[in-house]
């Protein structure tokens, strides 16, 4: 008998100090050959964890030479290009096998048992979103300066309308409502002398009768036509002069140095060439405020430091605006309250300076006047003609005040040229003045005819 020897303990024999036994090999299951030819492989764990560890036992391949016939991948298949079918591998899944393809003349195909599958459709892939685009913007129509100046004056209108047009509805003409009318066209700023010519135009010939809202209308809008078409007069620049000097005046707030820019553009689209005077030192603000609108214009701006002497900077605006052939200077002054004596002497030093150079000058004295002060208006251009020499107005404001009726009392009381008003902040709501347009924007009127 021949002399057996003694198995050689294992590592983990040796380690615990007892002899392991012999490790019994299981059979390997029988394998499924994979899709792609390759099958799984696993190795079978320890039967004990105390066993000594072994080596996996061998697996057979499709190269192996054991494997069966059954098991064998098909002829078919054996040149086959495995690749994966798309949507069935989406990002973020377990990984899929492979699906066999079959290499023909028209390309790779599925083998036709795998093409029959029910296999699950593809995710379709997020649609994309697109922005939403941008709505037309479509510009507002331009509106006409009839639109801006019945926008602008709604307040005045509805004001005069309410407390006039009001008293004949359902009354009769008598001496009481007569009255009443007169009172309510006195406060709506409109002047003594007008609103007892209107009273009586409303009443001719219509004494105890009725008379509606809109025949009010038409009557009011026609006297104060009658008023103010003799004031309503354009602004002529003589081009013999050069420069043609304009002096801009007004109390503080009242828009001198806006309305000065806005003259600027309008005289440069006539072709005439601008240059712009800073004569309100008392103000940086006001001095650069002309800065930007001479460029805005296209028009030099000759300025001074604050506190310089307004009249030295006057005079020199000339002798420059002389040497270079400008067409038209706008000399800007401080604003300055009327009854301040101190303040007015200065603007009388301004004019006394400019006729030095040029007798003749200023051309224009300008008196801008604020609509929302209503009665104060009337002291205003008292004091400033006195001091200035005032040859014209321009109403601005308009469209912020319930006082517009303060520009016929002015037209009644010193018939002084009525070159521009303003209803607004752009360069087209400051336009020459209309008496027709002003007197039906006034009544409440729609149409300018």
């Amino acid at each position: 008998m021949a002399e057996t020897k003694p198995d050689k303990p294992g590592f983990l024999s040796r380690l615990f100090g007892r002899k392991a036994e012999a490790p019994v090999v299981p059979e390997p299951a029988p394998e499924t050959p994979r899709a792609g030819g390759h099958p799984d492989t696993m190795p079978s764990p320890p039967a004990n964890a105390a066993d000594d560890l072994t080596a996996a036992p061998p697996t057979v391949t499709t190269a192996s030479p054991d494997t069966t016939e059954e098991d064998k991948t098909p002829p078919e298949l054996a040149g086959a290009d495995l690749q994966p079918v798309e949507g069935l591998d989406p990002e973020g899944t377990n990984p899929q096998e492979p699906l066999p393809r079959i290499v023909t003349e028209a390309g790779l195909e599925l083998r036709p048992d795998i093409a029959a599958a029910d296999l699950p459709a593809p995710e379709p892939a997020p649609a994309e979103i697109l922005p939403s685009p941008a709505p037309e913007i479509k510009p507002s129509p331009a509106r006409g300066w009839w639109q801006r100046l019945t926008e602008g004056m709604r307040r005045t209108s509805s004001s005069l309308s309410d407390s006039v047009t009001g008293l004949f509805t359902k009354r009769k003409l008598d001496d009481a409502t007569l009255e009443e009318l007169e009172d309510a066209l006195v406060q709506a700023d409109l002047g003594v002398p007008t609103a007892m010519r209107i009273t009586e135009a409303i009443a001719s010939g219509r004494y105890n009768k009725e008379i509606s809202p809109q025949e009010v209308k038409t009557i009011l809008a026609g006297e104060v036509e009658k008023t103010l078409q003799p004031v309503a007069q354009a602004l002529t620049i003589d081009r013999t002069k050069k420069p043609f000097v304009i002096l801009m005046v007004g109390v503080n707030g009242a828009g001198k140095t806006t309305t000065i820019g806005k003259l600027s553009q309008k005289f440069r689209q006539q072709g005439l060439t601008v240059m712009l005077a800073a004569g309100d030192t008392f103000r940086a603000a006001a001095i650069e405020q002309l800065k930007i609108w001479g460029e805005r214009v296209g028009a030099p701006v000759l300025a001074r430091g604050q506190g310089a002497d307004a009249a030295g900077l006057a005079y020199d605006a000339l002798q420059e605006a002389k040497a270079n052939g400008t067409d038209v200077l706008l000399i800007d002054t401080a604003g300055r309250l009327q009854n301040k004596v101190g303040l007015m002497a200065e603007l009388e030093k301004i004019v006394r300076v400019v006729k030095k150079f040029d007798p003749s000058a200023p051309h224009a004295t300008l008196l801008v006047l604020d609509a929302t002060v209503g009665q104060n208006a009337m002291s205003q251009v008292e004091l400033f003609q006195k001091a200035a020499g005032v040859t014209g107005l321009v109403m601005t404001k308009l469209d912020g005040t319930a006082r517009g009726g303060i520009l016929v009392a002015l037209a009644e009381k010193f018939r002084l040229p009525v070159h521009f008003i303003g209803v607004g902040e752009g360069v087209e709501d400051l336009e020459p003045f209309t008496a027709r347009d002003f007197a039906k924007a006034i009544a409440g009127l729609e149409a300018t005819s």
